[in-house]
């Protein structure tokens, strides 16, 4: 597996990241309650919505290790990347880190944006091309996963990189250590799940 890191001195924004380009999203209260079956499968919403590892279930669906491609590793410093409105809860300095999950076999299953505390990020992604679960439970790192946003909506890039037509499913958390948060993440799935989870909805929102 290749590991790519992409890393600015410029005073201008890095490479942008890919954000759904919403048809609908929810917040923490729609989080709560859980959707209509007919807007997102009971299965689907297991993985969106629940507080569990994703890395953990894609390797659990598919029977395969779920791996991690970094296509970028940038310092943003105090910007707030068009990012959801919970980065400002991320002390800066930051860095902003993109992946692709995938299986061991190579099938790209979530692509995922995270932006961490530069000065923090190496202690606690200590080898940067495992899956950030994996990085935190070998530290033994006690977390919460506070989900507050869903969406369902287009992105083209995205749809180049799972070689899949939209629209997609995502979602963003917070990962709590302490009290405090460690880092926003941005998490979308490939409707290619659909042959282990079965269909996302039976209608569009």
């Amino acid at each position: 597996m290749t590991a790519t890191y992409k890393y600015s001195n410029n005073l201008t924004l890095p490479t942008s990241w890919h954000r759904l380009s919403p048809i609908w999203e929810g917040g923490e209260e729609v989080i709560q309650q859980g959707l209509p079956h007919t807007q997102l499968a009971p299965a689907w919403q297991l993985l969106l919505l629940g507080d569990g590892s994703p890395t953990r279930h894609l390797k659990l669906l598919t029977g395969e290790p779920t791996e991690v491609d970094v296509i970028d590793m940038s310092p943003i410093g105090m910007n707030l990347d068009a990012a959801p409105e919970l980065i400002q809860r991320i002390p800066g300095p930051r860095l902003r880190r993109q992946v692709w999950l995938r299986t061991a076999s190579g099938q790209r299953l979530a692509y995922a944006t995270s932006w961490w505390e530069a000065s923090h990020v190496d202690e606690y992604l200590q080898n940067r091309s495992l899956p950030i679960w994996a990085s935190l439970a070998r530290l033994r790192t006690e977390l919460y996963r506070d989900v507050q946003g869903i969406y369902y909506g287009d992105s083209a890039p995205l749809e180049i990189g799972f070689d899949c037509s939209g629209p997609f499913w995502g979602r963003h958390y917070l990962f709590w250590h302490h009290g405090q948060p460690l880092t926003l993440i941005y998490e979308v799935f490939s409707p290619y799940l659909s042959k282990y989870l079965g269909k996302m909805q039976v209608n569009s929102p």
